[in-house]
């Protein structure tokens, strides 16, 4: 799994690319913790390039959504593919977040 995070004055985008499986979301949850501490403004997932994402890699996506929330923030992911739309058809993470 590549994540690229990218600050930007209103916020933040975290390109991931690859499987978001449970090995690679102990890295992703370290790579992410500065846009957490400021999850403020928009934070944009593109998950344009993300093959896979197991149980492990939506609690991620969940804490993301958690944070932005407490801060004032805002979530919007994009780019999914129809695999990983499914996957987050039947956990319900498509009345979650904001998907375009």
């Amino acid at each position: 799994m590549e994540v690229t995070i990218l600050q930007q004055e209103n916020g933040w985008t975290a390109r991931m690319a690859g499987r978001l499986d449970t090995p690679a979301s102990l890295d992703v949850a370290n790579q992410i913790k500065p846009m957490l501490e400021h999850a403020d403004g928009t934070i944009v997932l593109d998950c344009s390039e993300m093959t896979y994402i197991s149980s492990s890699g939506l609690r991620i996506f969940l804490t993301i959504r958690k944070q932005a929330s407490v801060q004032g923030g805002h979530v919007i992911v994009s780019g999914l593919s129809d695999d990983i739309r499914q996957v987050f058809m039947m956990t319900g993470f498509l009345q979650l977040f904001d998907i375009q």
